[in-house]
């Protein structure tokens, strides 16, 4: 199956992965997050993937987000470990997908910022440069590429020079298909400041870029920032509409997934190809938009 078939419309992407594993029963906090499970009970995360299938579902995003080199070293493995680690999130997946007859499998790249599990991935206020990223990328990056993955997936990016370091990866592997979704703090920036359509530049007319949008973000922001996306197929997975207290660490307010799917409609309307969830957002969430999306 490729990323886009011609036939399929609107692609509808998994929800939060680590959501659903906390409401099968996981406690997740942890500074490896969803990853941990790739140590201690993989076949929760298959289980994970299969539901997020179940509900209608086109793609599979890998447990690979918190999956960092220094965080899986930090936790005893040693550097073939670690790429084993990163490994079988993807071959997860990917079981997960041929068990349900078809799909897409996405190895998720999440930004610096998740590997210091300091709130930095809300921010963008990072410690590093764009030179000093590109190679923290480099190592995880090549590890994925060559998974077996369909497509990298790039995601809740909240950093300019973050940002390019990534286009400078996508140029050093020719052969990778990548998606963009950057995370917004509000209708017009990322969470560094950058303007949104500033950042998409970076990836405008680049054949391996399959989308680039938004997720991570709230959804009342979603339709004010999919106006600044023009020219490429555009990808959405907003949060739940609540929001994450990084003080007290734990997510604020109630969202309805009715609500979302109806707001998922707008999306598509508004130009989205690519319609998914992000934290907080269940396998619930996902059916209702397959079920408003067809």
């Amino acid at each position: 199956m490729s990323f886009l078939p011609e036939d399929l419309g609107t692609v509808i992407l998994d929800g939060g992965l680590a959501t659903h594993l906390e409401t099968l029963g996981h406690d997740l906090s942890d500074e490896l997050w969803s990853a941990r499970l790739l140590m201690e009970d993989p076949e929760a995360i298959l289980r994970a993937h299969l539901d997020y299938f179940a509900a209608g579902a086109d793609v599979a995003t890998t447990a690979s987000y918190q999956a960092s080199f220094p965080g899986l070293m930090r936790r005893g493995r040693n550097l073939h470990e670690a790429q084993a680690l990163m490994q079988l999130s993807v071959e997860l997946a990917l079981q997960a997908r041929d068990t349900s007859g078809g799909g897409v499998v996405a190895a998720s790249v999440g930004p610096y910022g998740a590997c210091l599990a300091n709130g930095a991935e809300y921010t963008g206020a990072y410690d590093l440069d764009e030179q000093e990223l590109l190679d923290w990328h480099r190592p995880r990056w090549e590890v994925l590429a060559d998974s077996g993955a369909d497509v990298l997936a790039c995601e809740t990016i909240p950093s300019y020079a973050e940002a390019r370091a990534i286009a400078r990866l996508l140029a050093e592997t020719p052969g990778v298909n990548a998606w963009i979704a950057f995370s917004c703090r509000d209708d017009e920036r990322i969470r560094d400041g950058t303007p949104l359509e500033r950042c998409a530049e970076l990836f405008a007319g680049n054949p391996q870029v399959v989308a680039i949008g938004v997720n991570c973000t709230s959804p009342a922001h979603i339709k004010s920032l999919l106006a600044r996306l023009d020219g490429c197929p555009i990808i959405v997975y907003p949060n739940s509409g609540e929001t994450w207290d990084p003080e007290h660490r734990r997510w604020r307010g109630i969202a309805d997934p009715t609500e979302f799917a109806t707001a998922a409609v707008q999306w598509r309307d508004a130009g989205a190809t690519y319609v998914g969830g992000c934290c907080r957002t269940t396998p619930e969430h996902i059916r209702l938009i397959r079920e408003r999306l067809g």
